[in-house]
Parts: C-alpha cells; sequence; structure tokens
C-alpha cells in the first residue's frame, strides 16, 4: 500500500476507522504519533480514550490499555490529531445554497463570469438566475459590471448576482424591473447605495441595503430548499475538518430548519447559531429564553448585528475618506442611537452581541456602544466585534480593556492585500487586519473564514495567519509581517479561543478528560511543518463525539 506523508497511509487509517462508527458502545482507545491536546496540563500525548462522545483520559498506549483493557483499539499509525477545528465566523447557509447556483468566485474577469452564468443557466432553463462570487477588484480594471453587460444574454429572465462579500448584488434589467420603487433619480435608501449613472439611472449594482430591494422580490426559498442547502453546507464543513461553526446570521426560519435537522440527528457538526439582527429571531430569544438543542449540537444565545458595509465594496465606515474615492466614507448600517438601544436591550435578556465592523469608523461605533452597556462585565458577557478589520490606532487596545474578542477571518487579509492600501492609504492599512497587535495587547482572537466570502477550508486560514501570503507565497516575508502569527496561535484561534467566543471551552477545543472526543486526523503535525504546507494539510478524518463524520476516500 502506498504511504502519505508522515508514513500514514490513507488506505489503513480508512479501514481502521470504520471499527469506530455511529452506534457502538463501549470505550475505544486511539493511537496516534502525535496528539496535540492544547491543554496546558498534558499539552502533547499519543493515545486518548472515550466512551460515550466524552474524553475519559489522555496518555500513553500503555497506560490507557492497562486502564481499559477491553477498549476497542484505532490505530493511526503516525498520524497528528488536534482538538476538533472551529470555525468561529461563517454562513452555512449560504455555503449551502452557493453550491446550488452560479459558482462566480475566483472569475478572473467580467468575461469569465458571463461565461460561467450561461453554462449555469443552460442547466437551469427556468426562473431566476442567481449566483455569487463577482470580485470586481480581480479583474481588469476594476470597474464594477453594469446592468446592460447582462442584459445582452438574458435580456427577459431576472438575474441576481451576490458579490463575493455578500455586501453588494449585480442585477439586470429584468430583475429591476420587479422592484416597487422607482429606482430612477438621485435618492438613496438608508444604509445603502444604489448606483446611477450621470443621467440617474441605476447601474445594475446595488450596495448593502440597498440590497433589500432586490432580495423582496425574489421568490422566497421553501423550507425544503433551506434544509437542503443546510446539509450541503454542513457536509463541505465536515470535509474540511471543521467540528463546529458560529453561524453568523440565522433567521427563526433557518433556526427551525436546523431544528428539524437536529431532531433526525442529520448534524454532522456543532453549530452556534447567531439571530439575524435585530429580528424575529432576537426577539424569541428574549421571549423564551437561550436555545440549546438536548442533542448538542445547535444553540442559540447570540445576536449578530451589522453597523457597517464592506472594503471591497466601499461600504465600510471610515473616518476619513475612501483613498482611492474622495468624498466616500462608506455607509452605516445602523445609527449609533439605534445600535446603544439594541444591544442594550440584548444586555437585558442574556444574549451575547457579535457586531459586524469592518471600517474604523465602524469599528469605533462599535466600542463606543459596547462600552456603554458592558460596564465592568465585559469577559463575563464576552461579545464580539466580527471582523474588526481595520481599527484607528487609540482603538485597538480598547477590545483587551473592555473583554471584547476579536472575531477575524485570516484570508480575508490575503485576498484583500492586492488592493486594500489603495483602499485605506500606507497609514491607515497599518491598523488593519492587526492580528499580531491585538494578540499582544490581550485580546483574544476567535479565528474563522467567513465562508462562502472565502473557502470553508480552515487550512487556508491556518496557512495565511503564519505566512500572510498568497498561494504562491507571496509577496515574500508576507504582507506586514510584523502580524503573523505562530502556528500554535493560529491553531488555538481556530480551537480553543473560537471555542470560548461560544461558551464552549468546558466541552470543546481542546481534548482532555470530560470533553467531547471532537478532533481532527492530520497526516502531517501542523506545529512542525515548513508554514507553507500548512494550506496541504492532508485532512484523513472528521470526528464529532467519537464518531467519524468524515474519511478521506482511500486513493
Amino acid at each position: 500500500m502506498a504511504k502519505g506523508r508522515n508514513g500514514v497511509c490513507a488506505a489503513l487509517v480508512a479501514g481502521l476507522l470504520a471499527v469506530a462508527g455511529p452506534g457502538l458502545a463501549g470505550v475505544t482507545v486511539l493511537t496516534a504519533g502525535r496528539i496535540h491536546t492544547l491543554d496546558p496540563a498534558q499539552p502533547r500525548t499519543t493515545a486518548m480514550a472515550w466512551e460515550d462522545g466524552r474524553i475519559l483520559a489522555v496518555g500513553t498506549p500503555e497506560e490507557l490499555r492497562a486502564r481499559y483493557p477491553r477498549a476497542r483499539e484505532v490505530d493511526a499509525g503516525q498520524a497528528t490529531v488536534v482538538p476538533g477545528l472551529i470555525d468561529a465566523h461563517g454562513h452555512v447557509a449560504g455555503l449551502g445554497f452557493e453550491q446550488m447556483q452560479a459558482r462566480l468566485a475566483g472569475a478572473a474577469s467580467l468575461a469569465d463570469a458571463l461565461q460561467r452564468l450561461e453554462a449555469f443557466a443552460r442547466e437551469q432553463p427556468d426562473g431566476w438566475l442567481l449566483g455569487r462570487g463577482w470580485d470586481q477588484n480581480t479583474w481588469p480594471g476594476q470597474q464594477f459590471p453594469t446592468a446592460a453587460d447582462l442584459d445582452a444574454l438574458f435580456p427577459d429572465r431576472p438575474v441576481w448576482l451576490r458579490r463575493v462579500d455578500g455586501h453588494a448584488g449585480w442585477a439586470n434589467s429584468a430583475a429591476m424591473a420587479l422592484v416597487e420603487r422607482e429606482l430612477d433619480g438621485d435618492w438613496q435608501p438608508e444604509g445603502g447605495r444604489i448606483m446611477r449613472d450621470d443621467r440617474g439611472q441605476p447601474t445594475g449594482i446595488f450596495i448593502d441595503a440597498a440590497m433589500s430591494l432586490v432580495d423582496a422580490v425574489m421568490p422566497p426559498a421553501d423550507a425544503g430548499l433551506t434544509r437542503r442547502a443546510l446539509e450541503l453546507g454542513m457536509q463541505s464543513a465536515v470535509a474540511h475538518g471543521l467540528t463546529g461553526v458560529h453561524d453568523a446570521g440565522v433567521s427563526l426560519r433557518e433556526l427551525d430548519a436546523y431544528r428539524a435537522l437536529a431532531d433526525a440527528g442529520k448534524m454532522p457538526l456543532r453549530v452556534y447559531a447567531m439571530a439575524d439582527g435585530d429580528s424575529a429571531a432576537l426577539a424569541e430569544l428574549c421571549r423564551t429564553g437561550l436555545y440549546a438543542h438536548a442533542g448538542g449540537r445547535l444553540e442559540m444565545r447570540t445576536v449578530k448585528l451589522f453597523v457597517d458595509g464592506a472594503l471591497g465594496s466601499r461600504g465600510a465606515a471610515l473616518l476619513e475618506d475612501y483613498s482611492d474615492e474622495h468624498g466616500n466614507r462608506g455607509l452605516m448600517l445602523i445609527s449609533p442611537d439605534e445600535l446603544g438601544e439594541v444591544v442594550q436591550r440584548a444586555r437585558g435578556c442574556g444574549v451575547q452581541v457579535a457586531t459586524h465592523a469592518i471600517g474604523d469608523r465602524g469599528n469605533r461605533e462599535v466600542l463606543d456602544a459596547y462600552a456603554g452597556a458592558l460596564g465592568k462585565d465585559g469577559e463575563a458577557l464576552r461579545w464580539r466585534i466580527e471582523h474588526a478589520q481595520i481599527l484607528e490606532p487609540h482603538d485597538l487596545p480598547r477590545l483587551a480593556e473592555l473583554g471584547v474578542i476579536a472575531s477575524m477571518q485570516p484570508t480575508h487579509a490575503t485576498s484583500d492585500m492586492p488592493w486594500a492600501e489603495d483602499r485605506i492609504g500606507p497609514e491607515r492599512v497599518l491598523g488593519a487586519y492587526a492580528w499580531r497587535r491585538l494578540r499582544d495587547s490581550g485580546a483574544r482572537l476567535a479565528l474563522g473564514s467567513d465562508f462562502p466570502v472565502e473557502s470553508v477550508d480552515p487550512r487556508l486560514g491556518l496557512y495565511s495567519a503564519v505566512t500572510r501570503t498568497d498561494a504562491r507565497g507571496l509577496p515574500a516575508g508576507g504582507w506586514h509581517p510584523q502580524e503573523k502569527l505562530t502556528a500554535f496561535e493560529a491553531l488555538r484561534g481556530f480551537t480553543l479561543d473560537a471555542a470560548w467566543a461560544g461558551f464552549a471551552e468546558d466541552e470543546v477545543g481542546s481534548l482532555a478528560a470530560g470533553k467531547r472526543a471532537d478532533f481532527v486526523l492530520l497526516a502531517e503535525d501542523p506545529l512542525a511543518i515548513d508554514p507553507a504546507g500548512l494550506r496541504e494539510l492532508t485532512v484523513l478524518s472528521t470526528w464529532v463525539d467519537g464518531e467519524t463524520v468524515y474519511r478521506k476516500a482511500a486513493p
């Protein structure tokens, strides 16, 4: 049999893992080349025992065999075990729906995006054409596309395509004709922007809150389609080594779909759901209390708010003008007074607050609102800023001072670095994607990806956090390398610190007696290899509650 790197034979491991599948009672002992527990009391070992989904002990093979002589044994050879990886910010339904729509991520040009859309349309002959992933910043000229580009191919069929960051949409004339308000003129919706030409005609690009004008006339996804999207998203997550996801913005309808899947035993990983803003989901949390499914794989105790837009579409709220668009300081999606009211109400309901903030003004407004609501209880309440992408230097230490978690996505930096400095200039960029300074200030970093804005693959996040380079290793030495994390810090951000951000550090995030047996089997050791190899880590299997939820197919 052919062996993989570090002497691990994928076929052998797959066969051995099959003995520990669902439904088997009793103690299981796993032995491996190394087990990184992330538990300071015993950070590295070579064996682990569990029963009924909970870890009984870690230690040497000899110790655990003597303690549990009747246990089944799984010998993983020289594989490496790490705690289950947790993505602290993703969108599960979005990831699933993306797989059912035109996939435009990575399109190298407008023509490439249109060709992909045409190919998808041939397979979907009726109804709206939906897609996601286009990014004008990667196209020649970096110009936003227009409705006319779509009209040439689809003059009668409505087309609606979300930008890669989800903060802008691209519509054709047929879709805009269905909007129930006249789009011409110079008016703008609060918290959004309709891009128009010199004659006041909409170009087809809708930014942030303006997107709701088109969303409102789209046929809604039914319960069956929503469940299918969640299933697809979760399957993709576990195949990449994720055992948990903080789902950042879940409607009551999506929560109901999750509940149905949890009731049916069809959730292969843990989902920490966040209510989608000041909505019906938050109202239910305030009315009935924090939600946790009895199966242990679904809970909702958090509200996800938006304070501003995204940098790529120039919707992030800045203290000064965009460097590449004078007169534009981005968009505030909620007023400071409204933000203060919602966070105070959430605190009164015992609900954790997690707020999307990209720009330096957006982050300042969130920190000010939090300071008014948290008092001296910040560390205990564990409120979060999602992205914390651009911070004015005086605001950077405030997260640690307030006990606010920085929920950040390493691949945002390596995706944005070709154009981020154009947006905000050489001085402000020094306060952007500042992982090292935030961590050194005492702030806790919970790491994620923001999938499907970025790939669901946490290996890319580990690589970006440690190298700050693209897939080719550029720029040499890393982009603003002073902000790099170590491999251990990056792994901790995707495990124990992400667990902390979800009030789950006593259950997951490290491998210790009494915790859930959630872990990942890797062919390589992420703490020992050259950082360039982190992108190529081999996920052999993903385990939740001591059961395999994903196994790499034998070659």
